[in-house]
């Protein structure tokens, strides 16, 4: 797959995801964290598995030789995260989990720096730099100070642990030899599954209990959180690295207040100057910017040795 290819993947991954802070804060009213993540991917392997069959037809050898990444990508990607993410949620405002978030990409720089050997350039660390920012200017409302205002609770500390536990699925990820993308995330989504069967037969639910806005909440959240970015953000990651697919998700507090205005509520100045920023950074961080100023330079050397 092309770069540019990837970074559009990269986008709607993150749009889908920005849906699911807003679904999954009306949905874990209704259901537990571990039911709510149960139910979405036991729905969303009636969908990848058939996917997987079509489009890749898996060779199962290769995916029982990667057993033990793709369940730990499962125990860490698809029951970590989300149950830890639902559970912040009941705690914690929507503002403050995305601010945490905002966190997720410098550390998946720092661990694929110093796990993955992946090097990033100075214009690409000016771009974390203005998409961090850009987020920053969004959540506080253009009062950068109160950053450091911020009572973090119990909810908070559960993102930042939501933000260790992605990190450590995007470096496994990465990792995986020989398995499709959409296959490594089926194969993953299936061993989750089974590590959690156990424990959601234990706690139980009573689904007549469940609005419809319930029900419409996790129909959304299985068809595009749980197939569509999980499939995009592991065919996104093995094209551009891990380092550099995180910096994309500072776009998702972007796109959480543009669904915000999709349900009536108003978009503020600072809101457009930091989605503008967040743009911009995720540009340069792209590394689209540092390919065309080193073909200048290329450019540049050639014309001087021409003379």
């Amino acid at each position: 797959m092309g770069k540019s290819r990837a970074w559009w993947l990269l986008v709607f991954c993150n749009l889908f995801w920005a849906g699911n802070y807003v679904f999954g804060k009306f949905v874990v009213s209704e259901m537990t964290p571990l039911w709510l993540t149960f139910a979405r991917w036991v729905l969303a392997l009636v969908i990848l598995i058939p996917l997987a069959l079509a489009l890749e037809k898996p060779d199962w050898r290769q995916v029982a030789r990667a057993w033990l990444p793709l369940s730990l990508m499962g125990l860490l990607g698809v029951i970590g995260f989300n149950v830890l993410l639902y559970s912040s949620l009941k705690h914690t405002s929507a503002t403050n989990a995305a601010l945490v978030t905002a966190l997720n990409p410098v550390v998946i720089v720092l661990f694929s720096v110093f796990f993955l050997r992946e090097k990033v350039s100075r214009i690409q660390a000016s771009g974390f730099i203005l998409s961090l920012l850009g987020v920053l200017v969004i959540l506080t409302k253009g009062h950068l100070l109160r950053v450091f205002q911020t009572d973090y609770n119990q909810g908070d500390l559960l993102v930042l642990c939501c933000v260790l536990v992605w990190t450590l699925y995007s470096i496994i990820g990465k990792k995986v030899k020989g398995v499709s993308p959409i296959t490594a995330t089926a194969a993953s989504t299936a061993f989750a599954v089974v590590m959690m069967l156990p424990f959601a037969i234990a706690e139980g639910i009573d689904f007549s209990t469940l609005s419809p806005l319930a029900f419409t909440g996790i129909a959304y959240i299985v068809l595009f959180p749980s197939i569509c970015s999980f499939v995009f953000w592991n065919v996104s990651v093995r094209a551009v690295g891990a380092s550099q697919a995180g910096i994309t998700l500072n776009l998702i507090p972007v796109f959480t207040a543009m669904i915000s205005v999709l349900f009536g509520e108003g978009i503020t100045q600072p809101q457009v100057w930091g989605g503008l920023l967040v743009f911009i950074g995720v540009t340069f961080a792209s590394g689209l910017i540092d390919q065309q100023w080193k073909r200048r330079q290329a450019k540049s050397s050639a014309e001087v040795m021409d003379r």
